[in-house]
């Protein structure tokens, strides 16, 4: 567990270059900048995670009505393991129940084990799969679909 001190702020236009960068290191298929872009302006509650001055991770949330999903959660590969992806992951919640959200969705890839360990431990359990959901190096993969109660 880390016992940094961490702070999350909106995400500004300033920092999509950093975060695109960051997605472009730790996925084969990346999103690229203007998702990002694209997710600020249709008010999506994006956010950026610092320790210190620096950045450390980054997310995306969508949020209608009583329901939550995460877009994208990334912890930088170079901070991972230090508890920060726990940390960026609870703070969803809680931006989620403080707008009225009831439940939490997400797709993961299969082969994410790091990301299946952490969500399982979040209290998540995977309730589908949608065939073929991700670009992958031999064609297409899975994603698991995965719920909190929140």
């Amino acid at each position: 567990m880390s016992a940094e001190t961490v702070a999350f702020v909106p995400m500004a236009e300033t920092d999509l270059s950093w975060v695109a960068e960051q997605d472009r290191v730790l996925y084969p298929f990346p999103w690229v900048e203007q998702n990002f872009s694209d997710s600020m302006a249709a008010g999506y509650s994006c956010w950026l995670m610092r320790a210190g001055d620096a950045p450390v991770g980054y997310a995306v949330l969508m949020r209608v009505l009583d329901e939550a999903h995460i877009l994208n959660i990334s912890v930088a590969a170079d901070c991972q393991g230090r508890g920060f992806g726990r940390r960026l992951l609870g703070h969803l919640c809680a931006v989620a129940l403080a707008a009225g959200g009831r439940q939490m969705f997400l797709e993961v890839r299969p082969s994410n084990a790091s990301a299946l360990a952490l969500y399982a431990r979040a209290g998540f359990e995977t309730i589908g799969r949608r065939k073929g959901y991700y670009p992958a190096p031999e064609g297409r993969e899975d994603a698991l679909v995965m719920r909190l109660p929140l």
